[in-house]
């Protein structure tokens, strides 16, 4: 079986796009596993596959495979190569586009300067909505984690996060504590993990360990969760620009039901095609 691609980045997180439109795209567990390898395949945080919409309000269908072949709700990096995507490939010409995701309906947008905003619907708190295990909704939780105390914000963008404020962000220990609490048993679903610095009310800087992937050099939903977190706490007010190890992102949100605007760029690599 023969598939083209798409090799495309969003501040250096990639990913692997598959057109299920064009072309017939089924793929098992293990060929998603080999297309991400980047010894032996092709390489990518993720693979995302465009396909037709299940549902009459939507313009385009959207699936997000992590590198361990697991699918998963949402991807916010990952949505704006979508935008980007079906606009080179002549799939669309509208601006704002519905897309169907399987944490709901989300509106990317092309904006005239070339970058992309996604309207990614709003945070969700109720540990139940996370999902986190918790008795009741608060502002920050303690997590314990090999005997040590964090404090944690803990929230849904579609897709689980845990957000801890760090002192210094690049001495943070990502690769020790991500995985621990990636796979913490009050996550049933596993969770991604931001390491945030407050600069100042408008300016953080973050690491994210992704569900799925490890540390990978930004995080689409990592950042909106930041900066989410960080307003609820009053640490930060909106806007926000979040800077991560492949560049900056804006994050907009007003609180409450408001939905989160992400604003950011989104390339394309290369294009081929590989045999299965």
């Amino acid at each position: 079986m023969k598939l083209k691609f798409t090799k495309m980045q969003g501040l250096g997180n990639d990913f692997v796009v598959f057109d299920g439109i064009r072309q017939r795209v089924a793929l098992t567990p293990e060929q998603l596993r080999f297309i991400a390898d980047r010894h032996f395949g092709i390489g990518c945080d993720q693979v995302l596959l465009i396909e037709p919409p299940t549902r009459a309000d939507a313009d385009f269908r959207y699936r997000i495979f992590n590198a361990d072949g697991a699918e998963v709700q949402q991807c916010g990096n990952g949505a704006r190569c979508f935008v980007r995507f079906v606009h080179e490939q002549g799939l669309t010409t509208k601006r704002a586009i519905r897309v169907e995701t399987a944490a709901g309906i989300i509106v990317p947008r092309l904006e005239d300067d070339g970058l992309v905003t996604v309207d990614m619907g709003p945070p969700r708190f109720e540990p139940r909505d996370i999902p986190f295990e918790a008795p009741q909704r608060s502002l920050i939780y303690d997590l314990e984690v090999r005997g040590q105390r964090l404090v944690i914000s803990a929230l849904s963008m579609g897709n689980p996060h845990a957000v801890t404020v760090v002192e210094d962000v690049h001495r943070a220990p990502v690769a020790e504590l991500g995985p621990l609490i990636e796979y913490h048993p009050r996550f049933p679903e596993r969770v991604n993990v931001g390491f945030m610095q407050v600069l100042d009310r408008h300016r953080i800087l973050l690491r994210v360990y992704e569900r799925g992937s490890g540390e990978t050099l930004a995080c689409g939903t990592g950042a909106c969760a930041a900066a989410v977190a960080g307003i609820q706490r009053d640490l930060l007010d909106s806007p926000v620009r979040v800077t991560t190890r492949g560049g900056d992102l804006t994050i907009a949100w007003a609180g409450g039901e408001a939905p989160v605007y992400m604003t950011g760029p989104a390339v394309t690599v290369f294009q081929g095609e590989i045999e299965l």
